[in-house]
């Protein structure tokens, strides 16, 4: 091969020509190639602690006051709400619906009663009078009782409406207009009746601006129209 500077014979493994001292050309490139090879494009910019840029991976921003806003109100109650409530008069008509209801239920049970009673004694060659019809009057009280309480305990924890409510189209419900459950039924249930002799805690939707009795106070809860 020749020099490229004077043009004179060299031998391939010589690193410069003897006669004039210049580096051949095949050496050059391929050093010039290694020196691109560790060349700093500009997207490779160096690194420096603390420096470089910031991925959004990591930083952590408050979240916007506006969220914070919503998600609070998805929580509250329905006082602010546009959602109508029942009123005393609606809540009165299904409360009668539901006594109407619930007296029906214990007449059947008290007539069923009675004939087990009846037959019962007449086994025994006696008949129904008022001095053995004491164990039968208890029966009945708890026996009214705990079907009261069952009815409106299930119907208000199944799906917040009883029959009187169903058919003035109320509902209770609780926080956020979520359903309520049976512990809040129970509990609205023996606030209800340990206030009903007093009526001031049914009459109390009269003057409450959410429309809510005393029992719906206590438990929680509140009368909705749907």
């Amino acid at each position: 091969m020749q020099c490229q500077n004077c043009e004179r014979p060299i031998e391939p493994s010589d690193e410069r020509c003897p006669h004039c001292g210049a580096k051949p050309l095949h050496l050059r490139s391929a050093g010039e190639s290694r020196l691109r090879e560790f060349e700093l494009t500009p997207e490779e910019a160096p690194f420096e602690a603390g420096g470089g840029p910031q991925t959004n991976d990591w930083i952590f921003s408050p979240e916007p006051q506006e969220n914070q806003n919503a998600a609070i109100d998805e929580q509250n109650d329905i006082r602010g709400g546009e959602v109508r409530l029942g009123g005393f008069w609606r809540r009165a008509g299904a409360l009668i619906i539901d006594l109407i209801v619930v007296a029906a239920l214990v007449s059947v049970m008290a007539f069923l009663s009675y004939l087990g009673y009846r037959v019962g004694l007449s086994a025994h060659g006696r008949s129904v009078s008022w001095e053995n019809a004491a164990p039968l009057f208890v029966l009945l009280s708890w026996g009214g009782l705990g079907l009261a309480t069952a009815y409106f305990v299930l119907f208000h924890g199944m799906e917040g409406r009883t029959i009187g409510k169903w058919l003035l189209g109320l509902k209770v419900v609780g926080l956020a207009q979520g359903a309520i459950t049976y512990r809040q039924a129970f509990l609205r249930w023996l606030a209800a009746a340990g206030f009903a002799p007093l009526a001031l805690g049914f009459l109390w939707v009269l003057w409450s601006r959410e429309k809510r009795a005393w029992h719906d106070y206590l438990a929680g809860t509140w009368v909705i129209r749907v």
